[in-house]
C-alpha cells in the first residue's frame, strides 16, 4: 500500500548568528532547573508513580502498572546522567526491581508498550550501570512482547486479550517504539526470532499505517485469518483520516530506530518523509496542534509530539550525510523546538508533583489530560535536551 509514497520538500530552515550558541547557554539553564525539578518530584512519588497526566496541574500518585510509569524513571536515569548525583541512580534502582516484580506477576502488561516500559528503565538500567539483574529482566518483557507476535499477520497486537476479535490483528503506531526491545533481546540472546519479529512488524507498518502522502494512520486492522489488509483508522486523532500529531512523530522516530538496528534505508527515507509531512503543518513557533489535520490558533497544541519530534530530528542528523539538503534544516528545527519548548511550555513554579511541559494532550476526545503536563512528554524533554548537549547513548 505504501509503494511510491509521496515525500514532501520542506522550506529550509536556518540558525541565525549568535542563535545556536544562545540556545547552548538556554539548555545549560534549563538542565540545572530541570534537575531541581526532578529531585522536588522524588519525595511526592516516593516508592511509586506519577499517573498519565496531570491533573488540574498535579500528578496523580499511582502504583506501576500504567503503560507510562517508565516516563519517570527515564526521566531519573537522564538526571543521574546530567548531574552525578546519586539519589537519581538510587531511586531509579528501586524502579527497576519494580518492573522486575510487574513483568514476573504480569501485572498489567496485557498490551504492546512493555518496549515503552523496560527500555527506560531496565535496558538503561543495563547500558548505564551493568545491572545484570535489569538484563534479565527485560530478556522477560521481551519475552512476553513476543507472545503477543501474530505469525498470520505478522504483527504484534496492540491491545487487549490475544483471543480478543475485537483486538486481535490490530497494530498502532506507536508500538515502532516498543520494537527495540526485541532487538535487544537478540543482541543479548543470539536469538534472532526476537528480531525477525520486529522486523516483521515494522514491515507491516511501512506498508500499511503509513499512507501514500506521507501522513499515518494511528491504527491499522489486518485479518487473523488470511494475515490480509483490513482498513486504517484512529484511537486518539481528530477522524480516521486525519493524522494524529503524535502518532506521526512516533513514526518518525520509531522507523529511525528500527532503522538503526536493521540498516534497511527504506525506514530511513521514510522518517525522513514522515517528518517533512509533519514540519510542513507545524505553527509559526513550531509546537504543533493535537492533530496535524488542525490549523485553527485556537486548537490545543500538543508540546510533547513537538518533543518527540526534535528527539528524532536530532538522531536523523547523526544518521544523514553532511551532504544531505535537508540535513541543516533537520538540526536547525530540533533546536528551535527544544528552544521554544523551554521558553513558552517549561514549568517554571516546579511545585512538588508538578510536570516538567505544559500544553500537551493526551486524549484529546476524552478529555483525558488535555493542557496538562503528560509523563512523556516531561521525558522527551529531557531526552531532546540531552541530544543538543551530549553524545547520548539512547537507552532504546
Amino acid at each position: 500500500m505504501s509503494e511510491n509514497i509521496h515525500k514532501e520538500p520542506i522550506i529550509p530552515i536556518v540558525l541565525r548568528n549568535g542563535e545556536r550558541a544562545a540556545i547552548a547557554r538556554k539548555l545549560q539553564d534549563a538542565r540545572l532547573c530541570i534537575v531541581s525539578a526532578v529531585e522536588r518530584n522524588m519525595p511526592f512519588f516516593g516508592g511509586r508513580f506519577p499517573d498519565a497526566a496531570c491533573c488540574n496541574g498535579i500528578y496523580p500518585v499511582i502504583d506501576n502498572q500504567e503503560w507510562t510509569t517508565s516516563f519517570w524513571t527515564g526521566q531519573l536515569w537522564l538526571a543521574w546522567e546530567w548531574s552525578g548525583n546519586e539519589v537519581f541512580r538510587e531511586l531509579a534502582g528501586q524502579h527497576v526491581r519494580s518492573f522486575g516484580e510487574r513483568i514476573a506477576k504480569r501485572d498489567h502488561t496485557n498490551h504492546h508498550d512493555l518496549g515503552f516500559l523496560y527500555s527506560l528503565s531496565c535496558i538503561a538500567a543495563s547500558k548505564l550501570t551493568g545491572d545484570r539483574q535489569a538484563k534479565y529482566i527485560a530478556l522477560q518483557a521481551a519475552d512476553a512482547l513476543m507472545e503477543r507476535y501474530n505469525h498470520i499477520c505478522g504483527i504484534i497486537q496492540a491491545w487487549g486479550e490475544l483471543d480478543n476479535p475485537d483486538q486481535q490483528g490490530r497494530m498502532i503506531i506507536d508500538c515502532n517504539m516498543n520494537l527495540p526491545l526485541l532487538y535487544q533481546a537478540s543482541l543479548a540472546t543470539g536469538d534472532a526470532r526476537y528480531a525477525d519479529a520486529a522486523k516483521s512488524h515494522i514491515e507491516q507498518a511501512r506498508r500499511y499505517i503509513v499512507r501514500q502522502d506521507g501522513s499515518t494512520f494511528h491504527t491499522y486492522y489486518m485479518d487473523v485469518k488470511t494475515g490480509q489488509p483490513r482498513f486504517g483508522n484512529t484511537h486518539q486523532g481528530f477522524s480516521d483520516d486525519s493524522c494524529w500529531s503524535r502518532g506521526q512523530a512516533w513514526g518518525v522516530y520509531g522507523f529511525l530506530l528500527n532503522y538503526l538496528y536493521t540498516g534497511d534505508k527504506k525506514l530511513l527515507e521514510l522518517s525522513l518523509t514522515l517528518a517533512n509531512y509533519f514540519i510542513n503543518r507545524l505553527p509559526d513557533d513550531f509546537i504543533c496542534y493535537w492533530d496535524l489535520a488542525l490549523t485553527d490558533p485556537t486548537t490545543e497544541r500538543d508540546s510533547s509530539a513537538s518533543a518527540i519530534l526534535a528527539c528524532a530530528l536530532l538522531e536523523l542528523v547523526k544518521q544523514l550525510p553532511v551532504t544531505h539538503p535537508d540535513r541543516e534544516s533537520y538540526e536547525a528545527l530540533g533546536l528551535k523546538i527544544i528552544d521554544n519548548l523551554i521558553e513558552y511550555y517549561l514549568n517554571q513554579t516546579h511545585q512538588p508533583g508538578e510536570g516538567l511541559l505544559k500544553h500537551s494532550v493526551y486524549y484529546f476526545k476524552g478529555n483525558v489530560g488535555v493542557n496538562e503536563c503528560c509523563t512523556w512528554g516531561d521525558y522527551f524533554l529531557m531526552e531532546a535536551i540531552t541530544r543538543a548537549t551530549s553524545l547520548w547513548n539512547r537507552y532504546w
